[in-house]
Parts: C-alpha cells; sequence; structure tokens
C-alpha cells in the first residue's frame, strides 16, 4: 500500500508543471503578439522605401547604337569620326570615335584611348562612356578645352556580339576582349596575340593602340547581367538601381590596371567625390600589403589582386601608355571621373614643365631621369615610344654619395659608352680620356671640388642590335631646394644654355627645383654618353647630425 503523504509530492509537481505551462503560453502569445507588431512594421518601413527596380532600363539595340554613331558625325562633323576598325566573326563593325578640334594640329595634343573592353554584359561602363561622348560634344568650357587640347580615340563597344546578343564576357569564340582568354593566348616576349583570327575585336584595339600610341588607356567596367545565368536572363533588361562599390584606376583581381602613380588616382577621385559619390581604395582600405611569388606562404593575409597581363597591358609594354581601369556603378560619377582624367591631360601634372599626362620618364635612378624630348606632344610622343623600347639598354651612374650644391648624372646610351663606366672615379676619368669631344680638365676640377668616394653604376641589359637615339632624349634632375641659385650647368664638361629643345629649363614644384637637360635628335644620334653636372647653391641652410643632451655631456665629462 502506498503512503497517504506520496501523493502530495505528485500533486505538487503536477501544479508546477500547470503553471509552467501557462507562462510558457503566456510568453508564446506575447511573443507572437510582439512578432506580429515588428513584421507590420517592417512591411511599413519596406513600403515607404523606393523600390527602383521595379522600373526596367532601356536596353540599347544594336540599330540604336549605329544611328547614334552617325547621328553624332553628321552633327559635328568638325569634332567627331567615326571609322570602322574591325569586324567581329557574325559580321558586326566594330567602330572607333576620333572626337577632337580639327583647327588645333593634332601633333600639339595628348592622346587618350578610351574603352570598354568589358562591354558586353557590364552595361554601366558602355553607357558611362556614351554619357561622356554627350557632355564632351556640349559647349562646355571644360569639354572645348579637352577637344582643343586632346585627340579622345573611343570604342564604347568593343564586344557587340556579347552586349546585344549574349550578355556573356567572351565573343563567340569564348574570348573575352578584357583578359585576352588569358596569358596562353599572348607571347609574353613579343606582345603578340597568338589568336587573331578567334578575336577580331582584340586586334582592332591593338591596331589602335599601334597607331596613335596613346598617352593614357582609360577602360571603364561596370554592372551589367554578368551574375545572370542564360536561363535567368529574360527580356535582358537591367532594372534600375544595380549599383556596385565604384573603383577608380585599377580591378580587384588585377592590381597592375594602375596609374603608376596613386596621386592620379586621387585626384580622379577628388573630383568624383565632390559630385557625392565615393570610391574603394582596394588594399589601403582592406589594409592588406601586395602579393608576390616569395610571400605565396602568407597569400591570405595579402591583397586578393595578382600581377596579370590583360589586353590594356600592351599600350604599356609597347609605348609607355599610362593604364587604368574605371568600375562604374552609376554613370554619372563615371562621367564625372572621366572629366577629372581628362583635367589631368590637359594641365601641369604636380608643376610639370609641360602640360600633359606624366608619361616621359623612361629611366630612373636614384632621383635621377632619362625622359622624351620636345616642345610639341607629338614630339614627346615620338621620343615617348623610341627610348621606350631602347631603355633596358641604357646604364646610369651617379657620383656617391650625393652632396649637397653638386649633382652629377652619368648616362651611356650604347655597350661601347658603358664600358667606360667605373665605380671608381679615377678610372672612369681616365676611361673617358680618349674622347675629344669631352671637357676633361672641367670634369676633373668638378670631382676634385667634391667629397664624393665612388661613382654608383646601374648597368644596362646588352641588346643585339644598336641604333642611335632618332628622335632627341632629355635628362631631369630633382635639386632640393625651393630657389637655388644654378651656378653651372654642364653636359661633358661643356655649358649649356637656357633652352627647351638644345640646352636646359627648370622649375620647381613637387618639393623640388627640377632642372631638364634637352638633347635635339641631331645631337642624339651622334652621342652616345652624356655627363651632366649642376653646380648650384642651396641658398638655404640645412642641420646635419645630432648631439646629445647637454645633460649628457656633462655627465660623461665627469667620469
Amino acid at each position: 500500500m502506498t503512503p497517504r503523504h506520496s501523493t502530495l509530492p505528485v500533486f505538487s509537481y503536477s501544479r508546477q508543471f500547470l503553471l509552467l505551462l501557462l507562462v510558457l503560453l503566456v510568453l508564446m502569445v506575447f511573443s507572437n503578439s510582439t512578432l506580429a507588431e515588428e513584421n507590420e512594421a517592417l512591411k511599413q518601413k519596406l513600403a515607404n522605401l523606393p523600390q527602383p527596380w521595379q522600373e526596367k532600363l532601356h536596353r540599347l539595340t544594336l540599330k540604336e547604337y549605329t544611328e547614334t554613331l552617325k547621328y553624332w558625325e553628321e552633327t559635328y562633323p568638325k569634332w567627331v569620326q567615326v571609322d570602322r576598325i574591325g569586324v567581329t566573326r557574325e559580321g558586326i563593325p566594330l567602330s572607333l570615335l576620333k572626337i577632337t578640334d580639327q583647327k588645333t594640329e593634332d601633333k600639339h595634343k595628348q592622346v587618350c584611348l578610351m574603352t570598354a573592353l568589358h562591354g558586353g554584359p557590364e552595361r554601366s561602363g558602355t553607357t558611362a562612356v556614351m554619357h561622356y561622348i554627350e557632355w564632351l560634344l556640349s559647349n562646355a568650357p571644360a569639354a572645348q578645352e579637352t577637344r582643343q587640347k586632346q585627340l579622345l580615340l573611343i570604342i564604347p563597344i568593343i564586344n557587340p556580339y556579347a552586349y546585344f546578343e549574349t550578355d556573356r564576357f567572351g565573343n563567340s569564340q569564348k574570348i573575352d576582349p578584357y583578359t585576352g582568354g588569358g596569358t596562353n593566348n599572348w607571347d609574353l616576349k613579343t606582345f603578340q596575340f597568338k589568336h587573331p583570327e578567334k578575336s577580331p575585336e582584340i586586334m582592332a584595339v591593338l591596331s589602335v593602340i599601334d597607331e596613335f600610341k596613346p598617352e593614357v588607356h582609360v577602360d571603364v567596367h561596370g554592372t551589367g547581367l554578368q551574375e545572370y545565368s542564360p536561363d535567368q536572363l529574360g527580356s535582358r533588361e537591367r532594372y534600375r538601381g544595380q549599383t556596385m562599390f565604384e573603383v577608380t584606376g585599377s580591378a580587384y583581381s588585377n592590381f597592375t590596371l594602375r596609374p603608376w602613380d596613386w596621386r592620379i588616382t586621387e585626384t580622379i577621385n577628388k573630383v568624383g567625390m565632390k559630385a557625392g559619390y565615393g570610391y574603394d581604395r582596394f588594399e589601403a582600405d582592406a589594409q592588406r600589403l601586395f602579393w608576390g611569388n616569395q610571400l605565396t606562404a602568407m597569400s591570405k593575409k595579402l591583397w586578393l589582386g595578382r600581377p596579370i597581363f590583360y589586353t590594356a597591358h600592351y599600350g604599356y609594354a609597347r609605348y609607355h601608355t599610362m593604364i587604368m581601369a574605371f568600375e562604374v556603378g552609376w554613370e554619372s560619377s563615371g562621367l564625372e571621373r572621366l572629366k577629372g582624367l581628362m583635367n589631368i591631360g590637359n594641365s601641369n601634372w604636380n608643376g610639370a614643365y609641360f602640360p600633359g599626362y606624366p608619361v616621359n620618364r623612361m629611366q630612373s635612378y636614384i632621383g635621377h631621369f632619362v625622359s622624351a624630348w620636345g616642345k610639341t606632344p607629338q614630339a614627346r610622343r615620338q621620343s615617348r615610344v623610341e627610348l621606350w623600347q631602347k631603355q633596358p639598354r641604357l646604364s646610369q651612374a651617379v657620383l656617391y654619395p650625393q652632396t649637397a650644391g653638386r649633382d652629377t648624372y652619368i648616362i651611356a646610351t650604347s655597350a661601347k659608352s658603358s664600358e667606360l663606366l667605373s665605380p671608381d672615379i679615377k678610372q672612369f676619368l681616365e676611361n673617358i680620356k680618349p674622347i675629344p669631344t669631352i671637357n676633361h680638365s672641367a670634369l676633373q676640377a668638378i670631382v676634385d671640388d667634391g667629397p664624393e668616394i665612388k661613382i654608383a653604376v646601374s648597368k644596362g641589359q646588352s641588346a643585339k642590335e644598336e641604333t642611335p637615339i632618332e628622335h632627341g632624349i632629355a635628362f631631369q634632375l630633382r635639386i632640393p631646394y625651393q630657389n637655388p641659385d644654378l651656378v653651372d650647368i654642364r653636359v661633358n664638361g661643356h655649358v649649356l644654355q637656357k633652352s627647351a629643345t638644345d640646352g636646359y629649363v627648370t622649375w620647381y614644384g613637387d618639393g623640388f627645383t627640377h632642372v631638364q637637360i634637352n638633347v635635339p635628335p641631331k645631337k642624339s644620334k651622334t652621342n652616345d654618353l652624356y655627363i651632366i653636372t649642376c653646380l648650384y647653391h642651396p641658398q638655404e641652410k640645412r642641420s646635419y647630425g645630432w648631439k646629445p643632451p647637454q645633460a649628457v655631456m656633462d655627465r660623461l665629462e665627469k667620469k
């Protein structure tokens, strides 16, 4: 028999269980009620937000595109010329717009190539370029200045098969004009594309680069239908409001598609930021270092981009063209940045002597530069292209350590003159004695007056064939003082006079007094050794060295 008192705990536990169920039920009702209120509030918030994606964007047709180019050419015959630079395997023409003020001679103009190499599915790249063309053909003062000072070569759609038919990256042979289908499709020793028959689009771009050798190549990318699978494309109309984090000057995948000067990118960004747009700055915003072969073990801690050869690198490899990529989420942002880029070409970059894009330095050594020669953009372009191909063979040297009040820069442009260079100062002066065109006594006096102990030498590569410098050459020194008195400037011991073509020019900018020595074609064809000396008075006194506090000196004296 069960004792009577044993039923009390059972009753107590049952009562507690019922109370617990009641509490849970109340909580559930309260929770469901609160959740319902939250959901209703969320619905109200969503209802009050704009839904731009409900409106489809106009899808540009091939006929509309072709007629627009024809309209621009007919309406602005003094500014616009439309050329056929190729045809796709499907027979679709590949068009190039040449926009410039024809009243100004082309030899006085910078050349800018503007493309949309991803202009298949990435539609906002192309539409941003179309907006830019409309602005460029306006009467805006900056547009007029750009037409007068630059020749714009614009390819809004390089992959019409993808843009109008498939919304995929590749052409009908699955080759993307942007990447060239990978490095296996390129001979990177000659920079030749191996399969021209498979990509007339790429060959068209290369033909333009080869003909015009542009100072800058800006490639405009953006948003589109690239993330849609074929069964999701539907009518292939984009929706309004699709955007992305915008970037200027490079690409997430390839960190070499950028200007060599980060200040160029920032200058362009500032124009867009003034218009209300912000830009991602790649490794800077991610706070990561660049990747390199020796850092593979720590690759997960480095910036995700890699140095890869893409089609845009062709211009840099052959002609020292400055390259950059844009990502466009809003056409108005792309327009402002393209205007900002053109302004760089219209002005003097960081106080440079000549206006234009900063593309003329061909070799550098410890703050000294071999540079393109010429008073006009065309002359500098010819010099730049020649020197860029010949620069690997150039040898350079400076007296070392460097010393305030004096600068020496030595350049050998042939293997024969390169052999004369020696780290030993006395040996070098002895080696050049047989050259009758050198003022040896002047060089000896300059060297004897200084404290330098050696010559720092950077030897160039040997070349199978050597030809003279046909289009002139220039050399730049940077004096680290704002207002020095330039007492004496010589080449091979002979005093130079001021001249922008045959002599020297000087200007202040970017914290330095720049001195550029200009050697015209007539002289560059016959000379292969240049010993540049510059003597100057700094006109200011800067401190050197350090001493311990006087208390330390006193303490040491007592010991």
